[in-house]
């Protein structure tokens, strides 16, 4: 699933780790998992080569000392080490992960890491894309992933051209205009009608690349009636990329999109990793607005053999790239003979 692993290429620049001296100088080598000593002294050698990625592992038991933990750095002893060790300057590219503060990351741990990098800004005055909450499946379910205001670190960085934030829990923008941002992800099991009101109300005269995982109702996803800003196009005019990813009703987006007065302005348009149907395929089979996109991505699906392949036909007729790989069938595991079967987003937790 797309939170299972980490990135290995961020803002098109493999991915090097700074990694702290609990999770690899004090542990016992064979422990260590694979040496990565040479690709850290390369990425130090040329740090605008990498995209960095910064976290921390909690401690863990020693072997053969019971419940005592091996000592670890503090999170400011670490950045510290971090900023005396790599020209900062340098770098275009950081991804902010999981820190041991508690579980769920919760708000109050995402304001302090928010706060640390503001105040890191003057040492980073090379950065053009961050990834902030690059958090685990396995480290925190997307859904109890919170932030707070993250407009103070979108100010603190006006150069920035790309931003990623996983998790939409609390989330707002609060700044007012941000003239350099050209790609924005929010990655999320499901993004508030709230959070799509604060991203729409940040003026982005710059803004290429809009993607939203909008997740399932149970976790309180925005439906399009919710989203009348974004797909009148009045938020962002001219957008060419849109993805509304990893939604519960992607039928209903279909819908909605097939009339929305911002789907003729679009050259990509993505809907991956939802729950489109047959239903749904209909409705891109039949608006003239789709026919003409360069792209549409539609993988991860729950359409029928026979519908994808009409789908692929028709769109590839009328010269639109598109992707209807991962096809997936509905799960009926616990339901009645009369009941729907399940319908699964690609991160639905």
């Amino acid at each position: 699933m797309p939170n299972d692993e980490h990135l290995t290429r961020f803002a098109g620049s493999p991915v090097v780790e700074f990694t702290d001296r609990g999770a690899s100088g004090n542990r016992p080598r064979e422990d260590r998992g694979p040496d990565t000593d040479g690709e850290l002294s390369r990425a130090i050698d040329d740090p605008g080569a990498f995209a960095w990625r910064l976290r921390m592992e909690p401690p863990s038991p020693l072997p053969g000392v019971g419940a005592r933990t091996e000592p670890f750095e503090e999170l400011d002893a670490y950045l510290d080490r971090f900023t005396e060790t790599v020209d900062t300057r340098a770098i275009t590219a950081l991804i902010v992960g999981k820190f041991p503060f508690g579980s769920p990351f919760e708000s109050t741990e995402s304001d302090g890491l928010r706060d640390r990098l503001i105040a890191l800004a003057p040492r980073l005055t090379g950065l053009r894309a961050l990834f902030f909450g690059e958090i685990l499946r396995e480290e925190c379910e997307a859904s109890w992933i919170r932030h707070g205001d993250l407009g103070p670190l979108l100010a603190a960085y006006p150069r920035l051209t790309e931003f990623t934030v996983r998790g939409s829990g609390g989330l707002r923008f609060g700044v007012g205009r941000h003239r350099s941002l050209r790609r924005l992800t929010v990655q999320s099991s499901g993004i508030g009608p709230e959070v799509v009101e604060s991203i729409v109300g940040v003026s982005l005269p710059g803004l290429q690349h809009l993607e939203l995982w909008l997740g399932v109702a149970e976790d309180g996803a925005a439906t399009p009636e919710d989203c009348g800003s974004l797909l009148s196009g009045a938020a962002f005019p001219g957008l060419p990329h849109l993805g509304l990813r990893n939604a519960e009703f992607t039928d209903d987006w279909v819908r909605a999109l097939a009339e929305a007065p911002v789907t003729p302005t679009l050259r990509t348009l993505d809907l991956s990793l939802g729950a489109l149907t047959d239903e749904g395929a209909r409705v891109l089979l039949d608006a003239p607005a789709f026919r003409s996109l360069d792209r549409l991505d539609l993988h991860h699906h729950y359409m029928s053999e026979d519908t994808t392949e009409r789908v692929r036909e028709a769109f590839t007729a009328a010269g639109v790239r598109v992707d209807v790989s991962d096809r997936w069938e509905p799960d009926r595991e616990g339901c009645a003979d009369d009941e729907d079967p399940w319908l699964y987003p690609a991160v639905a937790e």
